[in-house]
């Protein structure tokens, strides 16, 4: 029996020019990077699970303004593979220009950095889900788009 989509909420953070992206790793997957974000609790709305999720990931959040969502990813395993997942992605964006990134930090226990990236470098990483091409070419204010289904195994 096919499991119910997980709705995942993130943000496209930028500070300057670069994206925060937070590192994972994970047994048998090595490292890869996420938007900072997280799954939706039962009767939480999209920007309170995105602020609480940020404030565990990146210790930020609390006082951003969102602009979005920019961006809707279905992430969809293959057929082929062992445990069907299926997450859809709500990707909302801010602004971190002007503010120190001294305090981030984070208290998820999945999280084993931070990094700012330049677009350009986001071809040589692990990216989950795999948007790179949208994050190099997004720009602030820019419409919604739906990505379709996507998968990194």
């Amino acid at each position: 029996m096919p499991l119910e989509p997980r709705i995942r909420v993130s943000a496209v953070l930028r500070w300057e020019d670069r994206f925060l992206l937070c590192r994972h790793e994970k047994s048998g997957r090595g490292e890869y990077w996420l938007l900072p974000g997280g799954g939706v609790n039962t009767g939480e709305s999209l920007v309170e699970a995105l602020r609480r999720e940020l404030e565990e990931e990146v210790a930020i959040g609390d006082d951003l303004t969102f602009e979005g969502p920019v961006a809707v990813v279905d992430s969809i395993a293959p057929k082929r593979a062992f445990v069907g997942r299926h997450v859809v992605h709500i990707i909302f964006a801010a602004d971190l220009s002007g503010r120190s990134l001294e305090r981030v930090t984070s208290t998820d226990a999945a999280v084993r950095g931070h990094r700012l990236f330049d677009p350009r470098e986001l071809d040589d990483v692990v990216l989950h889900p795999p948007i790179q091409r949208f994050l190099g070419r997004w720009q602030p204010g820019d419409p919604a788009v739906y990505l379709g289904a996507l998968w990194a195994p």
